[in-house]
């Protein structure tokens, strides 16, 4: 499938799970909102997000999506020719911005579907014209009326946002169901974030955890985050811990602090698994070393269960695997 550099959005995790850990460890860990990435509000002249030119890298000639976090991101290639990167956007002349801006427009108006996607972001986030979202959804709709999959998972996003146009639901999970039959990876997360709240729909779990499964099992760490905690709750799939904490391990295994906490909390408790103080140390310190406090209570615990030299292994592992986070290779939806 052919990609775009695509409106940042935020991939939602569900509620974060709380465990009460019994006989030495009296662990309890609230439920508190656990968000797959967390940005600042974006800037009242511009509907995209501030962090926007952060998400975009140089790949040949071409604008390319990199992914968000539990940044999480599309990653395939579009057809627009203007060069940019991580850096230049931010950092080149408005002149180059809008020169750039006048390249995509031209591809735009003869028909290229990346062109009129990148336009449309181009437009929201002020790169060489002033912030339009007027533009913006001009051109995402041209793109959508061919059935161009980033196209109408952007639209899903202007309208989750109320980015542009009032904020609706209902008109966000069109959008997201549209791209997400066309096999489009966020999109699939989000509709399943839709089912899962109840939002723009009637609530259904069992739909949820269906397209939840659809991106865990292509690898998206906030679906099987999502996932997981459907299983360990029992809620639209059948209460199953162990296959929770299969899923919360791929997920950890790709840097999702979240994940990292909960398999350490699961690992503590004895809880899908053998109970493992050491590792449960391991996978929480990991996730605080990424910058996720939410687990530091656990840790403290722990400390006093633990000789000094498994706490001295445990930290010295956490420190060597905060050195590789891999990132999502999708994008993603709401706060």
């Amino acid at each position: 499938m052919q990609n775009s550099f695509t409106v940042v959005g935020f991939l939602p995790s569900r509620r974060f799970p709380g465990f009460c850990f019994l006989a030495t460890l009296a662990l309890c860990l609230a439920p508190t909102r656990l968000p797959a990435q967390q940005t600042k509000n974006p800037a009242p002249t511009a509907c995209a997000p501030t962090n926007l030119t952060s998400l975009i890298v140089r790949e040949g000639h071409s604008v390319r999506v990199s992914s968000v976090e539990e940044p999480s991101f599309h990653t395939e290639t579009s057809t627009a020719t203007p060069t940019a990167n991580s850096s230049s956007m931010s950092t080149t002349s408005m002149g180059e911005q809008s020169a750039a801006y006048k390249t995509l427009e031209n591809d735009a108006r003869h028909g290229s579907l990346a062109a009129q996607v990148n336009l449309a972001v181009a437009s929201l986030a002020g790169w060489g014209i002033s912030p339009n979202a007027g533009t913006a959804l001009y051109w995402l709709h041209a793109a959508a009326a061919n059935h161009y999959a980033p196209a109408l998972f952007d639209l899903g996003i202007l309208y989750s946002r109320g980015c542009g146009v009032r904020q609706d639901f209902s008109e966000a999970f069109h959008f997201f169901h549209a791209a997400a039959i066309s096999g489009d990876l966020p999109a699939a997360v989000n509709l399943g974030y839709l089912y899962d709240q109840g939002l723009g729909v009637s609530q259904n779990r069992s739909e949820a955890a269906r397209w939840y499964r659809q991106a865990a099992e292509r690898g998206e760490p906030t679906a099987q985050y999502n996932l997981a905690d459907l299983y360990l709750r029992g809620s639209g799939v059948a209460l199953d811990e162990s296959v929770a904490f299969s899923w919360f391990q791929k997920a950890s295994l790709q840097g999702h602090s979240g994940a990292r906490i909960m398999m350490g909390s699961m690992l503590a408790a004895g809880r899908g698994t053998k109970k493992d103080l050491q590792a449960a140390y391991f996978w929480i310190s990991a996730a605080s070393l990424q910058g996720d406090p939410r687990g530091d209570a656990t840790l403290r615990l722990l400390e006093r269960e633990l000789a000094p030299e498994q706490l001295e292994e445990a930290i010295k592992q956490a420190r060597s695997l905060s050195h590789y986070n891999p990132q999502s290779p999708v994008s993603a939806l709401l706060q």
